[in-house]
């Protein structure tokens, strides 16, 4: 970006502050860039559907399995939980998580730029919004029912993916599902139980 589209550390410009505009730009991302995707997905809209899981995963928590999380607030994370791609971009799995080396610097990166879009709120509100930039140990209970639920998202993905035909996402779905199950998360394993096989179906079967 340049120096008249970024705008100063305060996140002023000519219009005013910039935070939402910047947060509004998640609908030109788009995520899985090396596959071949019959629809493409963006990560706002992957963001919400996170969410929609994310509130769910809670809800399981508290009334199926005897936990005490705050379902809104599992919501609000999943929300926010890629914004930092507006500034890095969607880097595909395959790269990110290629060796430990580059796993962490790009954590670094990511670690950047929330502070960049965190520049962009007023002062007196930054603070309420650091929680959602990053993981926080204060609320690790509730990022890893949103890591499952992204996951989830992805999986739900591969699915509608391979429901249109497309091969291409055969792989990805197989090591997701294993990815999920690797959690050994009963929320998660709940939501595929009785939620999945629903994505399966023609909308005529669904409605």
């Amino acid at each position: 970006m340049s120096e008249n589209e970024t705008g100063n550390e305060t996140g002023n410009c000519a219009g005013g502050r910039k935070f939402f505009a910047i947060i509004s730009r998640m609908k030109y991302i788009n995520r899985w860039g090396l596959m071949r995707n019959a629809v493409n997905e963006n990560i706002s809209e992957h963001s919400l559907e996170t969410a929609f899981i994310a509130h769910v995963l809670a809800l399981y928590r508290n009334v199926r399995f005897g936990g005490n999380v705050d379902p809104e607030r599992a919501a609000l994370l999943a929300m926010y939980h890629d914004v930092t791609e507006i500034i890095t971009g969607d880097l595909p799995t395959p790269v990110k998580y290629y060796n430990e080396e580059i796993k962490q610097q790009y954590g670094r990166v990511e670690e950047i730029a929330g502070e960049k879009i965190l520049s962009y709120l007023p002062d007196d509100l930054r603070e309420y919004y650091r929680p959602l930039m990053g993981k926080t140990e204060e609320e690790s209970e509730l990022w890893q029912l949103v890591k499952a639920a992204d996951k989830l998202s992805a999986l739900i993905k591969c699915i509608e993916e391979r429901n249109m035909g497309n091969l291409d996402f055969a792989n990805a779905e197989q090591s997701t599902l294993k990815a999920v199950h690797d959690m050994e998360l009963p929320e998660a394993e709940e939501f595929i139980r009785e939620f999945l096989p629903s994505y399966g179906l023609t909308l005529d079967a669904q409605i």
